[in-house]
């Protein structure tokens, strides 16, 4: 199994090098470009397949959807159908933070403690179990549970000796008390990522959730969009793991048609789009960052749309497709600041631009014109990358106005909206600009150039088995991207303005990260690997020049390949350890 590990690492590098060794050939009598409906086919077929992956196993649509409130020192008395010996018990908490006290009975008069259940904020939405005060089982006839503060608690399961679920004969306690014990079908027989909030969800999907109750949001480190986007799964779907679950993905979907769009009219071939969106769809973080309910797949398909926005402008001259450019950036900076970095790149395309349009203009003596044209462009601009996006930002935040009790249209013209608008900015930015912190699975720019510390988000060992969800690209992208991008270095210094286009928006992407000192992870480089994808892209259809578009299917081919074998430490499939270790393991890093 060792042995197995270092052939498919040494035949992954050997493959990307012969990929680029292949530019440096003679060229052969070159293939003829190729579109039509055959192409739309293929990528539909793709697409539907890739969504298949994607939502295969993706979580639970059967969390408990029913909470009881407590406020600070009520209690809950369940009468238990027998008196019995209690050997497991399973909570789900819900909103607010805090902690319960069990305690037992046999005569419902005196009760004596039997361990607490902490609601932190790393606990919501999860299946938890109490912290015990004596490990031995304890027989009783009542259970009582007392919160320390205003907390909610969904369902709460006791079972006996062997394994049975305790029936509740009464409750008696808040008035919502009956929600504790009225969704029997919900509870698993253990906690797992299917069935609970696991990484940075206990932020985001709880963001979601309280943006949806009108409660003033837990986590507003990041703008508002983007939890809005996920509350529309929950909508759909309740406060479940699919249902927290299933934007990202869904999103993560309509990426794929959206790269084959983009490459298909870089490159005009059809072979090359399908080729360049496998890449996509077999890639590893792509899978993994759009499956789990935070904001990143949200940014991802925003950036790749405005840059299909931009390059239709540039090939088209149409001003519609500049105005869709700047509204999807505006989308997109309400949805995550790492947009605005994707931003600053369009900003260069634009510049260089209108730097080659002047050059020309000189040349051609129609300078005059060419003052009046960029002018123009300057205010269409101002309208579209300043003014539509600000406001699309400032209206993105009516959630906390709401839950700040301001109604309606209205409340954007107030003090208190612009107050609550502002005071968040401040907080974001000293949040991010002083994050002082450790991490286990941290890691720097220059290690997720060579995919050397992927993140883990969730781990969980078996007799003999793993389950683990890590985020990393897929190597044959992460090395292959990077040894193509000196090709585009070079083709931009001659003046190629797609490879100059590819170019710019990656280093957008990457280039801010090198300057920042806080906590940083290797899902920070999600949107930088679209543009790994667009850089082998440009290689696949210089190798079509050429005439060795065979490469190209084998390395996509390669990419399906690995994606297969690493499918299930993707998305948390309980597997082998030994395969986990000796097949899959190729870097020391490699959390699994």
């Amino acid at each position: 199994m060792a042995a197995l590990r270092y052939i498919l690492l040494a035949a992954a590098i050997t493959l990307t090098l012969v990929l680029l060794a292949h530019l440096v050939l003679p060229a052969r009598a070159p293939i003829p470009r190729r579109t039509g409906r055959r192409g739309r086919l293929c990528i539909a077929a793709l697409t539907a397949v890739y969504a298949v992956a994607a939502f295969f196993s993706l979580g639970s649509a059967r969390d408990p959807q029913r909470f009881c409130s407590f406020e600070a020192g009520e209690s809950a008395v369940l009468a238990l159908e027998r008196e019995t010996a209690i050997a497991a018990v399973w909570y789900y908490p819900g909103l607010s933070t805090g902690e319960y006290t069990l305690a037992y009975s046999t005569d419902g008069v005196t009760f004596t403690p039997a361990g607490t259940m902490p609601q932190g904020y790393a606990d919501l939405f999860k299946w938890l179990q109490p912290q015990p005060v004596d490990a031995a089982p304890a027989t009783a006839a009542y259970v009582r549970i007392t919160a320390s503060a205003h907390m909610e608690l969904g369902e709460f399961a006791l079972y006996d000796l062997q394994g049975e679920r305790i029936g509740v004969r009464d409750i008696a306690g808040p008035a919502s008390a009956d929600a504790l014990c009225d969704e029997a079908d919900t509870v698993p027989a253990s906690s797992t990522y299917y069935n609970s909030t696991y990484f940075d969800e206990i932020y985001h999907a709880r963001t979601a959730y309280e943006q949806l109750r009108g409660v003033y949001p837990y986590e507003v480190s990041h703008p508002p969009l983007g939890k809005e986007i996920l509350s529309l799964g929950i909508v759909l779907f309740g406060m479940t793991p699919f249902g927290w679950r299933c934007m990202g993905t869904l999103f993560g979907v309509a990426m794929l048609p959206l790269m084959w769009d983009l490459l298909r009219r870089m490159f005009r071939d059809d072979r090359v789009a399908l080729c360049g969106a496998a890449l996509l769809a077999f890639d590893f973080m792509h899978l993994t960052q759009t499956r789990i309910a935070t904001i990143d797949s949200f940014a991802a398909f925003f950036i790749l749309l405005m840059y299909l926005f931009l390059y239709r402008y540039f090939t088209e001259g149409r001003l519609r497709h500049l105005a869709a450019c700047g509204v999807t950036f505006g989308i997109g900076a309400a949805t995550k600041w790492t947009c605005l970095y994707a931003g600053a790149g369009l900003g260069v395309l634009w510049a260089l631009h209108w730097i080659f349009a002047g050059v020309r203009a000189h040349r051609a003596g129609d300078g005059r014109r060419y003052a009046r044209r960029l002018l123009g462009n300057i205010g269409f601009c101002l309208v579209f990358f300043v003014l539509v996006p600000g406001m699309i930002y400032y209206a993105s935040y009516y959630p906390y106005g709401a839950a700040r009790g301001l109604h309606g249209a209205g409340m954007y013209f107030t003090r208190e909206y612009a107050a609550i608008v502002l005071e968040n900015q401040r907080f974001m930015f000293t949040y991010h600009s002083g994050l002082v912190a450790t991490h286990p699975y941290a890691s720097r720019w220059w290690q997720w150039l060579l995919d050397l510390r992927p993140i883990l988000y969730y781990l969980s060992y078996g007799d003999g088995t793993v389950s683990t969800i890590g985020a990393f690209v897929n190597p044959l992208l992460c090395w292959g991207g990077l040894l193509a991008l000196p090709v585009l270095a070079y083709r931009a210094a001659k003046r190629d303005r797609t490879a100059l286009f590819i170019l710019v928006g990656y280093l957008a992407q990457v280039l801010p990260w090198v300057f920042i000192s806080r906590l940083t992870f290797e899902y920070h480089y999600f949107a930088a690997t679209l543009f790994l994808v667009l850089a082998l892209g440009y290689v696949f259809d210089r190798l079509r020049q050429r005439g060795y578009f065979g490469i190209v299917y084998a390395f996509t081919a390669a990419n399906g390949v690995l994606f297969a074998l690493f499918y299930p430490v993707l998305t948390g499939v309980t597997i082998p350890r030994d395969y986990a270790w000796n097949v899959l393991k190729w870097l020391p890093d490699w959390p699994f």
